[in-house]
């Protein structure tokens, strides 16, 4: 079983297929990339500057514990242990970075798969969301036919 926590951006549209199509969902869990290669993961989640900052972290470390004379199998469990908490909390650092931005967290929704989840989110909150029409669709269906038709409307 999945879970996703779906966030809404803060400039989102009125129409609500136009802010549905906007929504982030984030899978909450283990993510095995980032603790396999940390940027690598990073980068797939949109995380440029935990990408940048992990990499600089990891060089200062690394040099540091070389200075220190600190020997290579514990320097290596030591990024080791750093990779796996980072695979553990890569989506709570994507939650965490989405509301720096001003998203809003808007559900939580559980599923077998990512299209369940969304199946399952859009089936609640679809019927709650305003339908907005634009001018555009209501001069559509006036009935005219001339703006589309070029013989008018009775041809």
């Amino acid at each position: 079983m999945s879970t996703y926590t779906v966030h809404e951006s803060p400039q989102s549209d009125a129409d609500r297929v136009d802010r549905g199509v906007e929504l982030e969902f984030v899978k909450d869990g283990f993510s095995w990339l980032t603790a396999i290669c940390p940027p690598l993961g990073f980068l797939a989640n949109s995380l440029w500057l935990m990408a940048i900052a992990y990499l600089a972290g990891s060089a200062l470390l690394g040099y540091l514990l070389q200075t220190l004379k600190v020997d290579p199998s514990v320097m290596g469990l030591i990024f080791l242990t750093i990779n796996v908490y980072l695979g553990f909390e890569v989506s709570t650092l994507k939650r965490w970075m989405l509301d720096q931005k001003g998203w809003q967290t808007i559900g939580v929704v559980n599923g077998k798969s990512m299209a369940e989840c969304e199946r399952r989110f859009f089936e609640s909150w679809l019927p709650e969301q305003p339908v907005i029409t634009s001018d555009a669709t209501n001069g559509m269906s006036s009935g005219s036919g001339s703006r589309f038709w070029p013989f008018g409307a009775g041809a």
